[in-house]
């Protein structure tokens, strides 16, 4: 239940990028032929008066489609209500618009969170360290068998005891530890099991094993007093976490090699999204909030295929006077539509191979 949870909340963020093109352009008056969710072969479609809508069999992202080029229209090609044929600031709406719904959407969740599950008031700590994250699959916690969600109990036969003070312990046990073996107990699931974790040292000596750890327990909420408060703390929640996307992405730009195998695909979100879901249903808000924000942010980038790089090509259709020639647009979106799918089938080949079902198989 809880992947088909973490598979839902992926689709309709995605259902909501494309919504956001797709309003952006009819509210406008512009047309639209094509309303899809993924690519590839059709599953599904529905044959609307203008648009067709429609489920694609690989679902790495989606697209509005628009007439403008399209043989088979019977729409004249000087109609002022092609895509072509508007503004540079109509067509600029429309592609920015889904970065701007992903956008809200994160917001809104943020007000859900805090209007039904109520305002954090106190963490009740628990026995051990959790484990939300295994930041590389090639990592020394990944290779020793550690997943997301894992639940550290003790360290070399030592329990751990619970709140900061277990933190810091199984951090000390790490850091000094470089090159030796250390035992943990893990709780995972309803069992435990125990696994032999090598810290590797970094430049200075001190040991890694690539997670992020938390303190284990559950949050005590209260209840709002009254809209505004529902409001302003879910703005101040969208600015720590659109805050911390930020650095995340600039982060993995200027120092790509050592962060580059936190990139996850669809199915290492699917599988983070299901792990927070098992632990406590509360955690899909923030995290269909935060892959909301990550889907804008990336959308933005100034690259091929992405709404990014439509806009760049937009800004120099401004500063020009006039477009950059159609073929050689359609030429920079194709490779880069063929280089994002590319990444995809990578990223869903390798986090496929790293679900613990996977090598249970190949064990």
């Amino acid at each position: 239940m809880s992947v088909l949870a973490a598979i839902a909340v992926l689709a309709l963020l995605i259902f909501v990028h494309e919504l956001g093109h797709f309003l952006a352009a009819r509210l406008q008056g512009i047309h639209v032929n094509r309303f899809s969710l993924g690519f590839g072969p059709i599953l599904w479609k529905y044959q609307g008066p203008e648009t067709e809508y429609a489920i694609r069999a690989i679902p790495l992202g989606g697209f509005v489609g628009f007439p403008d080029d399209d043989p088979d229209s019977d729409i004249p090609p000087n109609d002022p209500n092609l895509m072509r044929n508007r503004g540079v600031l109509d067509r600029a709406i429309v592609i920015s618009a889904g970065v701007i719904a992903n956008l809200l959407f994160a917001y809104l969740v943020f007000v859900t969170q805090v209007a039904v599950v109520g305002v954090p008031q106190a963490f009740n700590y628990e026995p051990g360290v959790l484990i939300p994250q295994v930041v590389s699959t090639d990592s020394p916690a990944a290779l020793a068998g550690v997943q997301d969600g894992d639940i550290v109990l003790a360290v070399n036969g030592q329990s751990l005891g619970e709140g900061e003070a277990a933190q810091k312990a199984l951090m000390e046990a790490i850091t000094t530890s470089p090159n030796r073996p250390i035992n943990l107990t893990v709780q995972r699931n309803s069992g435990q099991v125990n696994l032999s974790v090598t810290p590797k040292p970094d430049a200075e000596g001190v040991g890694k094993i690539g997670v992020v750890l938390n303190p284990n327990g559950k949050v005590e909420f209260r209840r709002p007093n009254g809209l505004f408060e529902v409001f302003s703390l879910a703005a101040r929640e969208f600015q720590d976490m659109f805050s911390r996307t930020v650095q995340g992405f600039v982060s993995l730009i200027t120092n790509f090699s050592s962060v580059s195998g936190q990139v996850a695909g669809p199915v290492k979100i699917v599988e983070q999204g299901a792990n927070l879901a098992a632990n406590d249903w509360i955690n899909l808000f923030p995290f269909t909030a935060i892959i909301s924000i990550n889907l804008a942010i990336i959308n933005i980038l100034p690259l091929p295929a992405l709404d990014g790089g439509q806009l760049a090509f937009l800004l120099i259709e401004a500063l020009r006077g006039k477009p950059l020639p159609t073929r050689f647009q359609e030429s920079v979106m194709q490779t880069g539509l063929m280089l994002l799918l590319g990444l995809g089938v990578f990223l869903i080949v390798r986090d496929t191979t790293q679900l613990s079902f996977f090598r249970n198989l190949l064990q």
